[in-house]
């Protein structure tokens, strides 16, 4: 069962088109992977699907609503996890969920244990009450995951997830990914520059370059289109990620970004 058709969706800036037609099908319950160079319009992508950038044009059906009329239905069915830090550090974990609770409007006798079981979920009931400017950058990443899971979402929208944190950090972050979509059928839709992540994980990636959708398929799929399969992903991303006349698709914003977020992080 697809939960997320794209057709055609598009979003210009002035004459600029950052996401140009973009076409894609994501099935219930799956990660899916969102990949491509800085500037392809991926993050871009994620926030017109979570209601935060509205469309130029083309359409998006998102579990049935429609992206043009329906967006209040959809923020009560999406989560979103963004690049930047989105918990407050002179708060206690504890806090900050019970915070995102309140605004989910989940009925107040629920409010208590489900922040307890968000915060067992994600391996943070020792630091429920730890200030968030004492916590580590994967212990940061799991509570903004809990955050935006807390209402329970349908699907969740993860950008960059692990940037950033070390190999533990990581690998305890998509331990607890994982075991959300097992306990919940969630699904996972993430961007992200770890090719490994990728193909350990996901059943479905959509390559974007300078707006366009590139190529589509598993990664399995897309190994085969590139030369085969014992082609890896970082070889396939190259394939068809095709660069601008200035050789990268990195600005100084975007590489300052990404630094900042590293730096909060380590």
């Amino acid at each position: 069962m697809n939960i997320l058709v794209t057709k055609k969706l598009t979003k210009a800036f002035g004459d600029r088109k950052v996401v140009d037609s973009l076409d894609l099908v994501v099935e219930q319950g799956e990660i899916f992977a969102l990949i491509g160079p800085n500037g392809a319009g991926k993050t871009t992508t994620i926030k017109m699907l979570t209601t935060l950038l509205e469309p130029s044009s083309g359409e998006a059906i998102i579990d049935g609503h429609d992206l043009a009329t329906q967006t209040n239905e959809i923020r009560k069915i999406i989560g979103y996890v963004p690049q930047m830090l989105s918990v407050d550090g002179s708060l206690t974990g504890y806090e900050n969920l019970m915070l995102f609770a309140k605004l989910y409007d989940i009925p107040r006798r629920e409010r208590e244990i489900r922040v307890r079981n968000a915060l067992e979920f994600m391996g943070l009931s020792s630091f429920g009450d730890t200030l968030v400017q004492n916590y580590s950058g994967g212990m940061v990443r799991r509570l903004e995951i809990a955050q935006s899971t807390i209402h329970r979402p349908k699907i969740l929208f993860l950008d960059e997830p692990t940037v950033g944190l070390d190999p533990i950090g990581r690998s305890v972050v998509w331990e607890h990914i994982t075991a959300l979509r097992k306990e919940f059928s969630t699904t996972i839709i993430m961007t992200t520059h770890l090719m490994d992540e990728v193909d350990k994980l996901c059943s479905k990636m959509a390559l974007m370059s300078q707006g366009k959708l590139a190529a589509i398929g598993s990664p399995a799929e897309l190994k085969k289109s590139a030369g085969g399969p014992k082609k890896t992903l970082e070889e396939v991303f190259i394939h068809y990620a095709k660069e601008n006349n200035k050789g990268s698709d990195e600005d100084f914003s975007s590489v300052s970004r990404e630094r900042k977020i590293a730096k909060r992080l380590g």
